[in-house]
């Protein structure tokens, strides 16, 4: 048995993931794994479930939920009473924070040694462990508590293991994986200093010098003190052109990339000029996808990372902008593949796999006609032995993803895709959130004008609002703004105001939150956008499966649920949370509220058009410019569902017939 608690808490047995129900037991499991087989006293459970403000039944709760994990782990673990308290035995169990630590000891022990590239290898394996932020799914008790202590280590782990980059030479690779950690922990001094070195060994010592005073800047406005010995150490030593420098400790040049072949395939879009925030995200998928260093232990599996976030939300962006932060790692050639045709409908393989060995220099024109498996070995054949970057840009259904994956595990591969594939093993997902107020003023400011943000921060801050942390949105607004750069912000601002015109105000020439919402309803049944219309009722607060049947007068919750968590799939809701019965929590994000207000109700007989059709095909222009989508209705002959009525004295949704098999 495996318990993992650096990023979601999760358990891993014989047959698989166990099911975790609620906060509540995650939170008393990570507790009793952190105690590394010493009891865990009741009152310290009960801190960790419910703080200063524990329930009068917590004793009674405590015991279900220890009977409960009982129940869920099985045989394998015994989980006793001792006195007041209770002790999990699980003596032949992995867990992830023990063996972090013990490689994150071995690595930095390595380190003191100069034995640099043991050390990489060993804090490499460590920092590899972790899927996210630690303890991310338990209680705020528990997470206040023990979080800060691991997100720590973790820290100096990987402080170490650039240090070991470092003295083997690779500055080079290294300045855009620093260049985002300092931008996401600018009071990290030694992070600092890092990368003041790696950009004065690549000859960019004004740079170096730049970083420093940035960091000294922040350091005097946010805490009132000057650099500490190991920035301060670095400035002198960049400031005096110091020979310590201009080597590596460990006495050896920096690894030479390789150049690339002149027929190697370079199939990547331009990356965005403005591109912005994401820097975690970049420096981890920058630091992890490039092929294995040569004596690397442990099993080398294939590189396979997915972004997946909410329509509009950067995904090809951010992509595209890794692909290019890597590609002198790859020098055999870079891939890439767009799985979605115009209409919003999946692309064949055949088609997609045809343009791939044709970059590849084979124009498989024997394949004319074959069936799909042909193509398939014809690519893992000419893609085996080779170290590619692959990016599999908007995947639309599962079966287009397998035939795509290249041979061998020299390649890399990233998708983006709005869906989870649950076929494929071994994919690292990386979710994106919405961008943060500053990222988005940034971003706003990058394509309008800072200065011109500047005189109107207002107007600035409500175009934000509006535009709720979406990149396309904010793209979309940037453009027409820097289209019209005579006319005020709050010009823009008035418009975005009215809610019914906010969906029809974002877009400009083919940017549109519209139509790239309305790809998100590719592949999902009619009740599933019956369910999406009766949402806006609710508004943007958390609600549950039952809440929202009870408000559309259906009296089948499960049903209902079922629909809610295709829409989450579909990234439409977000499901984040569970209430304190165990109930999943979903969200509806503005926009998407007002996307599916203009969603026309079905009209009787009448045939449901392709939901995830492109543009004003789908998504034509409706009253006060706001996008309407065509209306969605069953085939004639099917079975009928009945009405999702609305509350008392609110407006009904009309009945929706259901499509085949839709729950």
């Amino acid at each position: 048995m495996e318990f993992r608690l650096l990023g979601n808490v999760e358990v891993l047995g014989e047959r698989g993931a166990v099911p975790l129900p609620g906060a509540k037991v995650r939170t008393a499991l990570a507790a009793l794994v952190l105690a590394r087989g010493w009891p865990v006293p009741d009152s310290a459970l009960t801190s960790a479930l419910w703080g200063w403000h524990p329930p009068d039944t917590r004793t009674a709760q405590l015991y279900t939920y220890m009977s409960r994990l009982r129940r869920l782990l099985g045989p394998s673990v015994r989980l006793e009473r001792q006195q007041s308290g209770y002790l999990l035995h699980a003596q032949d169990a992995a867990v992830d924070v023990l063996e972090f630590e013990q490689l994150a000891a071995e690595g930095a022990r390595a380190l003191r040694q100069r034995q640099f590239e043991r050390a990489s290898r060993r804090l490499g394996q460590a920092l590899r462990l972790w899927r996210g932020t630690a303890l991310a799914d338990v209680t705020e008790h528990l997470a206040d508590a023990e979080r800060p202590r691991l997100e720590e280590a973790r820290a100096l782990a990987l402080e170490d293991r650039l240090e070991a980059d470092l003295a083997l030479g690779r500055h080079r690779e290294l300045i855009a994986e620093l260049t985002g950690l300092v931008h996401a922990f600018p009071l990290r001094e030694r992070l600092r200093a890092q990368l003041m070195t790696a950009l004065y060994r690549c000859d960019r010592q004004s740079d170096a010098l730049a970083v420093y005073h940035h960091g000294r800047q922040l350091l005097a406005d946010e805490l009132g003190v000057d650099p500490g010995p190991t920035l301060s150490a670095a400035y002198q030593t960049v400031l005096n052109n110091a020979p310590v420098l201009a080597v590596p400790p460990a006495g050896r040049a920096a690894a030479p990339v390789p150049a690339a072949s002149a027929d190697a395939p370079a199939m990547l879009p331009p990356p965005a000029d403005d591109f912005t925030g994401r820097q975690r995200e970049l420096a981890e998928l920058a630091r992890l996808l490039p092929p294995w260093d040569e004596g690397e232990e442990g099993p080398q599996r294939p590189r396979r990372f997915l972004l997946t976030g909410m329509a509009g939300v950067g995904k090809s962006t951010l992509a595209v902008q890794v692909a290019h932060t890597v590609a002198a790692s790859f020098p055999e050639g870079q891939l890439y593949a767009d799985l979605r045709a115009p209409d919003g409908a999946p692309r064949d393989p055949r088609t997609v796999l045809s343009e791939l060995l044709r970059a590849l220099g084979d124009g498989a024109e024997d394949l004319a006609g074959a069936a799909l498996p042909a193509y398939v070995q014809r690519y893992r054949a000419r893609t085996a032995g080779k170290a590619l970057l692959v990016v599999l840009d908007n995947l639309v259904a599962e079966r287009q993803l397998d035939p795509l994956l290249p041979g061998g595990t020299g390649s890399a591969v990233v998708v983006t895709a709005r869906t989870h594939p649950a076929a494929v093993s071994g994919i690292r997902t990386v979710v994106l959130e919405p961008l943060r107020p500053g990222e988005s003023l940034t971003l706003l400011g990058a394509m309008a004008g800072a200065s011109r943000l500047a005189r109107e921060p207002e107007a600035a801050r409500d175009l934000v609002a509006y535009c709720e942390g979406l990149p396309l949105a904010l793209r979309a607004v940037g453009a027409r703004l820097a289209a019209r750069p005579r006319l005020p912000l709050s010009w823009l601002a008035d418009r975005l105001a009215e809610p019914e015109a906010r969906l029809g105000e974002l877009r400009y020439g083919e940017l549109s939150v519209a139509a790239s919402l309305a790809h998100s309803l590719h592949g999902l049944d009619d009740i599933a956008v019956a369910v999406l219309r009766s949402l806006p009722a609710l508004g943007g607060r958390p609600f549950t499966a039952a809440e929202a049947a009870g408000r559309a007068g259906s009296a089948e919750p499960a049903s209902f649920e079922q629909a809610l968590d295709r829409l989450a799939d579909a990234r439409l809701l977000d499901l984040s949370a569970i209430d304190d019965r165990g109930q999943p929590l979903y969200r509806c994000p503005g926009l998407v509220q007002l996307f599916a207000r203009s969603l026309e109700a079905p009209a009787p007989g009448q045939a449901r058009a392709g939901a995830g059709a492109h543009g004003e095909a789908q998504a034509g222009a409706g009253a006060h410019g706001q996008a309407q989508t065509p209306a969605l209705a069953a085939a004639p002959g099917q079975a009928q569902t009945p009405a999702l009525a609305g509350a008392p004295g609110q407006a009904q949704t009309p009945a929706v017939t259901g499509a085949p098999g839709g729950a």
